[in-house]
């Protein structure tokens, strides 16, 4: 391309190892890389006001045009920790769910277990600022990312969607991608997957940098976080995608 590729990434806890490569890696001479929540980084790419984007994987198909550009994603094949119904009572029991503005997957994925695996008839609530202190009683909450590892300190009941999605399908999943809105250099390609692979590679290094008293973020770089788009983590996605047509 002759300018450079305007790259947009997700300001979680769960970025940091594909990230923590490209600081000094030969890619970055051949993008501008900004960093917001997935909804809105999302709607970048849709819009075109960026070319990548680790983007939800439930916006796919409202793009004219895709390609999963890297090796790596932002998947789980089991508990993810960081994605999960939070409650004072039981499934049984939850009458509304207020949702996570912040991510359209994780509330794609929540709606598919909400009719098809957990049979609930519950609300729905949409939202669009911060709405943790609500979950309380028969009010349940979709809370991800960093919050959500906060919000495990709180709540009594956690339903983690990638664990049930599991036992649901059989399947690991994917809840964001890298994904392009055009076609791009295969040596920008080439370039951008090694960068992504050198932070899950050094895991401790990426661990020393980011103190986080929370949560353990060994264990939720190495046991909830799984980043190798894998052939069944592809067929997870599309088996997910499948429910939004």
């Amino acid at each position: 391309m002759e300018r450079k590729v305007k790259v947009a990434a997700v300001s979680y806890l769960n970025t940091r190892p594909l990230l923590y490569g490209f600081r000094e890696h030969p890619v970055m001479n051949m993008l501008e890389l900004s960093v917001d929540y997935p909804a809105k980084i999302a709607q970048q790419l849709i819009d075109g006001e960026v070319d990548v984007a680790l983007v939800p994987v439930a916006i796919i198909p409202k793009l004219k045009e895709y390609h999963i550009i890297s090796d790596y994603c932002i998947g789980a094949e089991g508990p993810v920790a960081s994605v999960c119904l939070f409650s004072d009572v039981p499934l049984n029991e939850i009458k509304r769910i207020y949702l996570d503005y912040q991510s359209r997957t994780s509330v794609a994925l929540l709606k598919v277990l909400v009719r098809e695996y957990w049979k609930l008839d519950a609300e729905l609530i949409e939202t669009t600022g911060d709405y943790q202190d609500k979950i309380k009683g028969t009010d349940a909450g979709l809370v991800i990312g960093d919050r959500a590892l906060a919000q495990r300190r709180v709540s009594p009941f956690i339903y983690d969607l990638a664990e049930h999605w599991m036992r649901f399908t059989s399947l690991p999943f994917v809840f964001a991608a890298w994904i392009s809105n055009k076609a791009l250099p295969v040596e920008f390609i080439q370039q951008f997957s090694n960068a992504n692979s050198i932070g899950i590679h050094n895991i401790p290094a990426v661990v020393a940098e980011n103190a986080y008293p929370i949560y353990d973020l060994t264990t939720y770089y190495t046991q909830n976080i799984s980043y190798p788009l894998t052939p069944a983590k592809r067929q997870g996605m599309q088996r997910f995608l499948s429910y939004l047509m």
